[in-house]
């Protein structure tokens, strides 16, 4: 059980009641959002006050570095949802310059400890590093956005039977990975007190209890959760999160794609999520509602898919007239994600074999050039 909310002020606010706010600026591609970005996010925002982030355009991107899988549209709003971001740049360039800095009132900007490149091989922090308004976080260890494209690469129809008694620790039937490069990440009680910085239920909050794999967190989550939070004045929603085996039993090929850890780290950093339970049941029981004083359960328009023993898993809040169906609006599930990343990378290996082809041809004619001088 792990309470969750929005950061207060920074560690810079300390000392400083009457001073000006510190302004800071990150900026990215927020593209397959997950818990690394959300943690140099809270980093960042330890450093100041305010925290402005900056999201590229599908054009830059594409320049850059090949085809976003998610549109500018969802990005930003992903971005947004993250609760230690204060206000969204849409449409910051590709590389940081003083003038976006000075544009938007922002003190220094904040990178994490990897290089950031140019399609020419620039670094896109070169000017800002040298006028010495750049600060550095450390990176996540453990994720990445290709580590989890790899992954969802390697989804086959078979199911975990061969290694469910080792999918808890993200482990194989020979102590591996059933992923090729699966999550190294290793969890920490101090990671999840960093992101659960939250408060308990106050007298008047509506507590609302949703339950899911919420696997990959994905913009599809984020309308959900959205409007769930608007279904009361004062919500305090609590996420129950399934075990893996669980996920597994109800969604069979590899999923979950994200282990129960990295899967609570990502609806932690989410600014509509108050509470999660790690390894929720899959009913929803009496003792479940009462030991949270839950007073409605919602469930988006999915299916329901029935508990081991055949039974309705929302049978209980049923009989008590607090089960609501909440349409968020949006088709996206996490399968939709991965069809998406497979036609993606297709098309990302077809404009680079292109590009190659070119360049091999030009090195040709230059080759058959110099041959005809001699």
């Amino acid at each position: 059980m792990l309470r969750n909310g929005a950061a207060g002020g920074g560690s810079a606010a300390g000392g400083r009641a009457a001073a000006r706010p510190v302004r800071v600026w990150c900026d990215g591609c927020y593209d397959m959002v997950h818990y690394g970005h959300s943690n140099q996010l809270r980093q960042a925002r330890a450093m100041g006050d305010y925290l402005i982030v900056g999201v590229h355009t599908d054009e830059e991107i594409a320049k850059h570095k090949g085809p976003p899988v998610f549109t500018q549209e969802e990005r930003y709003k992903m971005v947004q949802a993250i609760k230690w971001v204060d206000e969204i740049a849409p449409g910051a360039p590709y590389v940081t310059t003083l003038e976006t800095l000075d544009k938007y009132n922002c003190d220094f900007c904040v990178h994490g400890d990897d290089i950031t490149l140019t399609i020419d091989g620039k670094d896109t922090y070169e000017e800002v590093k040298a006028s010495g308004r750049y600060r550095e976080c450390k990176r996540t260890q453990g994720v990445s956005t290709t580590d989890l494209v790899g992954r969802m690469l390697l989804m086959t129809k078979a199911h975990h039977s061969n290694i469910v008694s080792h999918r808890l620790l993200g482990l194989g039937p020979k102590g591996h990975s059933p992923w090729t490069g699966v999550s190294q990440f290793l969890q920490t009680s101090q990671k999840i007190i960093q992101f659960a910085s939250g408060k308990e239920p106050q007298p008047g909050d509506t507590i609302i209890y949703v339950a899911g794999a919420f696997d990959l967190f994905h913009i599809g989550h984020v309308d959900f959760l959205e409007k769930v939070h608007q279904l009361a004045e004062k919500p305090y929603i609590i996420i129950g999160l399934h075990f893996d085996q669980e996920v597994n039993r109800y969604k069979g090929k590899n999923y979950p794609i994200m282990n129960i850890h990295e899967r609570t780290l990502s609806v932690l950093a989410c600014r509509y999520v108050s509470e999660v339970v790690i390894g929720a049941p899959y009913a929803v029981t009496a003792d479940l509602l009462d030991h949270f004083k839950v007073t409605l359960v919602c469930h988006g328009m999915t299916e329901v898919v029935p508990d081991k023993d055949g039974s309705d898993p929302y049978e209980e809040p049923k009989r008590r007239g607090i089960f609501q169906l909440v349409d968020s609006g949006s088709n996206l599930t996490t399968d939709l994600i991965v069809q998406r990343i497979i036609k993606n990378r297709l098309e990302f290996e077809a404009r680079n074999q292109k590009k190659e082809a070119k360049e091999l041809a030009v090195l040709e004619a230059m080759r058959r050039l110099e041959e005809e001088k001699h």
